[in-house]
Order: structure tokens, then sequence, then C-alpha cells
């Protein structure tokens, strides 16, 4: 969660939807080993060797994933 606060992409999850992993037998906290109860929004960064972010993809709709032609474009172009 460290490294999820520092890139922004954090969130708290709310009461509601904590209520429903429990009742899914999921314990976030019991997962995490915090009380926290924060979750990483889905991301995907290309950084380069000098610590500059070339590409960022983040969105909130944890199933929706960036394609990986999309991965490898942006990888090209930041090779360059």
């Amino acid at each position: 969660m460290t490294a999820s606060r520092a890139f922004r992409i954090a969130y708290k999850v709310d009461d509601a939807t904590l209520k429903l992993l429990v009742q899914n037998r999921i314990d976030l906290q019991a997962a995490s080993g915090e009380k926290h109860h924060q979750l990483p929004v889905p991301a995907v960064f290309l950084v380069a060797m000098n610590g500059v972010i070339q590409f960022e993809y983040i969105n909130p709709a944890y199933t929706v994933r960036a394609h990986p032609i999309v991965l490898l474009a942006a990888a090209s172009v930041s090779r360059k």
C-alpha cells in the first residue's frame, strides 16, 4: 500500500463494500495484516531508467485492463 499511496492509486473501501466482502468470506484486514481497509486501483506504469513515468494506465473498474497491444506499443514508443 505504500507504493499505491505514492502513486496515488490507493482508495479506502467504503463500509457497504466492506460488508459485502465479509458476507463473501473475504477478510480484508486478515488478508492485508492492516486495519486501513485500503486497496489499490489496478494500474500499469512504464517507468524509464531515469525514473520518469513514460506511460500510465489507471482504471478504477477493476475488470477493465489495458490491452496487451496497447502496452507493447507504449513500451516500444518509450524505448525511443
